[in-house]
């Protein structure tokens, strides 16, 4: 999620763990071309897979861990209320049914920049500076 734009990139997963974190890092970095010439700065919580040794993490990102217990630091977070309302008050009939529900809100959150922009844009984020 870029706070300025909006802009939102999603991996859905039934679980996460080291291996699967390192895929998303690498897909990341392939996806908005970071490396050498592009950095980023990504917030993340201190979860075992973010912080552990086997962990890859390709040129070009750099992980700040934030400090525990503190998921007001992280915008991502306020994503959680939109993601889960469709959710809310539901019963599925198998864990596909809710994936694909999942899946399609996020997929209408992808169009809604302004919405996510509102909510995660905090003033005291750094800006970029356009030459």
């Amino acid at each position: 999620m870029q706070p300025q734009t909006g802009e939102t990139y999603w991996w859905l997963l039934p679980y996460v763990n080291t291996e699967l974190f390192n895929r998303i890092l690498k897909d990341f970095a392939e996806h908005f071309q970071v490396g050498p010439h592009k950095r980023v700065i990504l917030p993340s919580e201190q979860a075992g897979w973010h912080t552990t040794e086997k962990l890859q993490v390709p040129e070009g990102i750099h992980l700040l861990h934030l400090p525990a217990y503190s998921p007001e630091l992280q915008p991502a977070e306020r994503l959680w209320p939109l993601t889960n309302e469709p959710l809310v008050n539901q019963a599925f009939e198998s864990m596909d049914e809710m994936e694909e529900v999942v899946y399609q809100r996020c997929r209408q959150l992808f169009q809604q920049q302004e919405l996510i922009r509102g909510l995660t844009s905090y003033h005291w984020l750094p800006t970029k500076k356009v030459a």
